[in-house]
């Protein structure tokens, strides 16, 4: 187990990294099924994940609220639901818990961060950037190790700890787990809903609803359909806005040349 608890520990530091990256693997379907393959079963892994990932989907940092931490507790819930075999129920169960725990751990991170920000403002003033890097560079392994160390403990020493509590349970219990499991991913989607219907987002979901039900459509043609429909009205959008500017900018380049014509 102490291998799987450091490589795991690695991948939960790497995508710690990229938490406010562009690269997309804080979301819990890259981490879970990643730690599904690091444990020894891709398939439970990518169950869980995909859960988890319905779970969370509309989940983020709002101005000064801290979300609870995607992505320790897609980890550890992933890894120690495949530890004890608990299945999908074990996860959730496991991961909610963890995230809000980790949120806590975050928040005391990001309070000690600001205290970078300002060191990294007064160097910058002082136009000593050798300074800068330096605090780059050690805010990097912490922002790292913020989420390694307790996935480690977390997977090292919690595997056994939870298939005994998962064991004394009772099973009527394990069982209402596993209908909440069943259950929160359509609450996760009413929550993405919510956003999506605003405005004129409502005729995409429409759209989507017809080709799925009516036209018994699979997954992947409707998949192409929605990129097809995102392309066009990103053109449409980015016309539109062009075609704005344009009255704009000809008042402009007319103002400048009546200013030159009075030029002596």
């Amino acid at each position: 187990m102490l291998t799987e608890a450091i490589l795991i520990a690695v991948w939960a530091g790497i995508c710690s990294l990229d938490d406010v990256g562009p690269q997309m693997l804080r979301r819990p379907l890259l981490t879970g099924t990643v730690v599904g393959i690091i444990m020894g079963d891709m398939v439970q892994g990518l169950a869980i994940s995909a859960t988890l990932e319905l779970m969370w989907m509309g989940i983020g940092n709002v101005g000064a609220y801290s979300a609870p931490d995607i992505i320790a507790g897609s980890i550890i819930g992933v890894a120690l639901g495949i530890a004890s075999k608990g299945g999908i129920a074990a996860g959730i169960a496991l991961a909610v818990p963890v995230s809000i725990l980790c949120q806590q751990l975050l928040i005391i991170w990001r309070s000690f961060a600001s205290f970078l920000n300002v060191w990294a403002e007064k160097s910058i003033q002082e136009g000593d950037y050798h300074k800068l890097v330096k605090i780059h560079y050690f805010s990097t392994p912490l922002w790292f190790l913020i989420r390694a160390v307790p996935c480690f403990l977390a997977v090292y020493f919690g595997g056994e700890l939870v298939s005994r509590i998962l064991a004394s349970i009772p099973p009527g219990i394990l069982d209402g787990m596993g209908v909440a499991s069943k259950m929160i991913p359509a609450i996760g989607v009413c929550i993405l809903l919510l956003m999506l219907l605003k405005g004129r987002m409502w005729f995409f979901f429409l759209l989507g609803f017809m080709l799925t039900t009516y036209l018994k459509l699979p997954i992947i043609p409707i998949t192409f359909i929605a990129l097809a429909f995102a392309v066009l009205y990103d053109m449409a959008y980015s016309n539109a806005q062009n075609t704005a500017r344009a009255p704009e900018q000809d008042k402009q380049s007319s103002a400048g040349t009546e200013e030159e014509g009075y030029d002596l």
